[in-house]
């Protein structure tokens, strides 16, 4: 069989890092990457399971392209969905060959010859290991940009969440490693990274150097020609003010923070056991706004988790008031495997879901159009990602991570630069300007 592949991504930026890891794999053994999965002999879908609605999504699209593209081919499904079903998903999708955590994705060639060998079925799911990080080859699909993954796992027990059962433990790379690694990415042409985690401020270097993330984060962007630093996701209770002091000395980390709160209500934080409270939450929140500098602030939260009154709902939707977030990203609650929460009782009906999600949007849309609105006139620093040649625009990304699309130096190829943009018009998910001299 030719060895050729395809693969789809779902969900987050690590499951995006992680399908860099397995090209990179892949095309170091000698594995073409193909744009279709027409092309391909092997196809893989690497998969999230935060939510039902994105599991269900993957499995219907198996089930279309075992009825299209995929005849004759060797169908294989990556990720979190793969780590939390196991073996099941051969019942549930008997056409499929392969099933891989994340933390396989080195023995991926090794699996795969073994299909070829004959074996029907072939898995990959111990969590018992450290070489989710050491893949021979990362593939990068963003010539601008990086992303860098410094720790794997989840040692929290969120009722909601099945992220400690699909990625394993914390485990934490070298600070050495870390900074060697973005070294060489500098030395590549990037100028940006992004550190990733499922809780990336929860880092502590295993060697005995022993730095904390606040550490590792500050040497991250001092190394010379990197120009930005990013991180996500981070949680609440091991944010910590040396956090907002690196970022308060050191301009090439971004002024963003993405801290999600889940609710606004004590006791459904309680519920969730996310180990803080509304008040601790907020403690952080003070310390981003007493900054130096301006720092923009994202979050995630969860609607109709089971138990949720009215009051608790109202809660959330006061703290936006009180927060006046950047941008938010809002999800319905659903029930996951292996979760604490699959146990507890008073569900909140679908369409009463529904209706506060529209309703905290809605509540959230006012509030971005209006702070963005106070960035018009203002002169932004744009890292250029991408052209819309139709519209005549650039488009890029502020270092507090709003995107921002603008015209002007059309004679120059912007692609990967640095771009002092005026801001000429707002809207809720995005600003509008012009390029200065």
């Amino acid at each position: 069989m030719e060895k050729t592949f395809y693969i789809e991504t779902f969900g987050c930026q690590m499951n995006a890092h992680d399908s860099e890891k397995v090209i990179g794999t892949l095309i170091d053994q000698g594995y073409a990457q193909r744009e279709t999965p027409e092309e391909a002999n092997y196809i893989f879908y690497n998969t999230c399971s935060i939510r039902d609605k994105a599991e269900q999504k993957v499995f219907n699209r198996l089930m279309h392209l075992k009825k299209s593209a995929g005849r004759g081919k060797v169908l294989g499904l990556l990720g979190c969905v793969a780590q939390q079903e196991g073996e099941k998903i051969f019942e549930r999708a008997p056409y499929i060959s392969l099933v891989a955590g994340s933390a396989s994705y080195t023995k991926l060639p090794e699996m795969l010859r073994q299909l070829e060998a004959g074996d029907r079925r072939v898995t990959g799911l111990s969590l018992d290991t450290e070489e989710t990080f050491d893949t021979p080859l990362t593939r990068r699909d963003n010539p601008y940009k990086a992303f860098l993954t410094i720790i794997e796992g989840c040692d929290k027990a969120c009722a909601y969440c099945v992220v400690p059962f699909t990625r394993g433990p914390e485990r934490s790379r070298t600070a050495a490693s870390v900074v060697d690694e973005a070294k060489r990415l500098v030395d590549q042409g990037y100028t940006e990274v992004q550190l990733l985690g499922q809780n990336v401020n929860s880092y502590r270097d295993p060697s005995p150097t022993g730095w904390d993330f606040a550490t590792l984060l500050n040497e991250v962007g001092n190394i010379p020609g990197m120009k930005r630093v990013r991180f996500t996701t981070s949680h609440p209770r091991d944010f910590v003010k040396p956090i907002i002091d690196a970022i308060e000395s050191n301009p090439n980390l971004c002024n963003h923070v993405h801290l999600p709160v889940q609710s606004g209500s004590d006791y459904v934080l309680g519920a969730m056991d996310r180990l803080y409270t509304r008040e601790q939450y907020m403690q952080r929140i003070e310390w981003m706004k007493n900054s130096k500098r301006p720092i923009a602030i994202t979050t995630d939260i969860i609607l109709g988790f089971p138990g949720e009154t009215e009051e608790d709902f109202q809660q959330t939707l006061d703290l936006l008031d009180e927060v006046e977030y950047d941008a938010l990203f809002a999800f319905k609650y659903s029930p996951r495997p292996n979760t604490a929460a699959l146990q507890f009782e008073d569900h909140i009906p679908e369409e009463e879901k529904t209706r506060r999600i529209q309703m905290l949007l809605e509540r959230q849309r006012a509030i971005q159009i209006r702070k963005n609105s106070e960035l018009v006139g203002a002169v932004e620093e744009v890292h250029v990602e991408g052209r819309h040649e139709m519209l005549n625009q650039w488009t890029g990304k502020t270092t507090s991570h709003h995107t921002l699309n603008f015209t002007g130096r059309d004679s120059e190829d912007l692609l990967g630069r640095y771009v002092n943009v005026r801001v000429l018009r707002a809207g809720p998910n995005s600003l509008t300007g012009e390029a200065v001299q």
